[in-house]
């Protein structure tokens, strides 16, 4: 199992395929998720890119250590992540919490990007005492006790209807999602604050929302759009949190278009 070792000990796991003279594409998870979400996306970009996921800090097969976190954290495990590959510049996709630490990266470390997607987030999310109390609720019961509550907020009533296989394999990963390393999480989500500081972000963006997301939902995408200078919006129709699960064929068409461009 390939992974790298952060100053702390953490180590993080990753997953990088595809021919080394491919553009490199780096895709970041969302909160409770592995770097199986984005299995959709291999099938369509793998031909044209090299890709690289990774389990974010306390998901998947990277180690969980105690909190706190926060989202610098987050982005500094990405730089080491493509320092330790020797890669100087990818194109980045992050969904929710990865599209926080992108936000991150775009502000702090824009060299190390060429473009970049920030998909169903938000780059404020209040409030904190809700925050606190998810993680106080996982910490004593485990990520899976409010595991229905979560599929719920991701996935529309319909696709849940349709493609219960497809969500079941999100459920699986939202249940195996270590508590300490999902409450950690949750509270650097509480603490970030990136409404001003995306301001300065120059590189070429592109923000998409579900139409039907109520955990970030649209207003929040044209939010950061509006902050960051050229920044372009896509809304997917019939799409909660996970847009790139629910509306496989919208998602990597838009992100295609804006990789190609």
């Amino acid at each position: 199992m390939p992974t790298i070792t952060m100053d702390d000990g953490t180590r993080i796991h990753y997953e990088f395929e595809g021919a080394a003279d491919k553009p490199v594409l780096l895709f970041s998870n969302s909160l409770a998720t592995d770097l199986h979400m984005w299995d959709d996306q291999m099938l369509a970009f793998s031909a044209d890119h090299r890709i690289l996921r990774y389990d974010s800090r306390g998901h998947g097969q990277s180690d969980a250590p105690k909190g706190p976190y926060s989202i610098e954290i987050l982005g500094r495990d990405v730089l080491a992540l493509l320092d330790a590959l020797g890669l100087d510049t990818v194109d980045y996709c992050g969904l929710s919490k990865g599209g926080m630490v992108g936000m991150w990266l775009g502000t702090n470390a824009p060299q190390r990007f060429r473009k970049m997607v920030y998909s169903n987030t938000s780059a404020h999310m209040p409030t904190k005492q809700m925050w606190a109390d998810r993680a106080a609720k996982v910490r004593a019961d485990g990520v899976a006790s409010i595991g229905q509550q979560i599929v719920d907020r991701w996935f529309t009533p319909e696709f849940q209807k349709t493609a219960p296989e497809r969500v079941a394999k999100v459920a699986a990963m939202i249940d195996a999602t270590p508590g300490e390393g999902y409450a950690a999480c949750c509270e650097a989500i509480a603490e970030m604050d990136q409404s001003d500081s995306i301001r300065t972000i120059s590189l070429p963006v592109m923000v998409i929302a579900g139409a039907d997301d109520p955990s970030t939902p649209p207003d929040h995408a044209e939010r950061i759009a509006g902050v960051i200078k050229g920044a372009k919006l896509v809304v997917l129709p019939k799409a909660a949190h996970l847009s790139n699960i629910e509306q496989t064929e919208l998602f990597n068409a838009a992100l295609k278009d804006f990789l190609d461009a």
